[in-house]
């Protein structure tokens, strides 16, 4: 992985390794991403598996979708960032490694869940199908799994 090591010496690494002030409000900006796209994704779930009936999905699917979206681009970016400041470390890590693996899992679900037919009838008003109640409880997993893992990478 040593291959990664010039990341460390790129001008917004530098920056971030040197300043705490920037490291810290780069890292809060994650943790801020994290909880959008998490709270958007749960909220969505609950709602899918029929656990919260007196919401109406149809109203607020597509809005639970861009925030989730939203947060996903901020984790996305402040995570980069961070990942540059120690990316040999990082890319060594197991417990950043199954993050990105329940990442991409939970990726895959969100294109499976978005592209199809059961995602569209939930928007036109339609009751959650089968297959979607399935991939919701998928993704309550998945990404609470991506969240333990992304806390267990501080412990190795």
């Amino acid at each position: 992985m040593e291959f990664l090591a010039p990341l460390a010496e790129t001008p917004i690494a530098r920056a971030l390794i040197t300043s705490s002030t920037l490291y810290l409000l780069v890292n809060a900006a994650h943790i801020l991403g994290l909880g959008m796209l998490f709270g958007a994704i749960l909220a969505l779930d609950i709602l899918l598996l029929g656990l919260e009936p007196a919401v109406p999905l149809s109203a607020v699917a597509a809005y639970l979708s861009r925030v989730a979206g939203l947060g996903l681009v901020l984790a996305i970016v402040t995570g980069l960032c961070l990942f540059i400041v120690k990316p040999v470390e990082y890319a060594g890590n197991p417990a950043f490694l199954v993050k990105l693996g329940f990442i991409a899992l939970g990726l895959g679900n969100v294109a499976v869940v978005h592209f199809g037919k059961g995602w569209k009838e939930v928007l036109s008003g339609g009751a959650p199908t089968a297959a979607l109640r399935i991939g919701a409880t998928l993704s309550i997993l998945i990404w609470i799994g991506a969240v333990i893992a992304g806390r267990w990478i501080g412990f190795l």
